[in-house]
């Protein structure tokens, strides 16, 4: 389980992401439809820009593969970013 943590002044946020809706987000994002859509977006504002980009496809067996792997590496600390004004984020396996 991924474990996202937010400490906004007063504000204290614990977010646990179990490993099933990482899984659903990489089909959602390893798709052609979405894919396309992001593609069809970056297109329109490069299109005024006179620069052409396109995002490729992500392999989802790749994905896959890489939170397979991070399962065995539970408390790995991924994230721990601290601002100025006191907001912090910490993600961890």
């Amino acid at each position: 389980m991924l474990n996202v943590k937010v400490k906004a002044g007063a504000v204290r946020l614990s977010i646990p992401v179990p490993y099933v809706l990482l899984n659903i987000g990489i089909a959602i994002v390893s798709s052609e439809l979405i894919n396309r859509l992001v593609n069809k977006w970056v297109k329109k504002s490069m299109k005024e820009k006179e620069m052409s980009f396109t995002i490729p496809l992500f392999n989802k067996k790749e994905l896959k593969g890489i939170i397979k792997e991070l399962k065995g590496h539970k408390k790995l600390e991924l994230v721990n970013v601290k601002a100025q004004d006191g907001t912090e984020v910490i993600i961890k396996l």
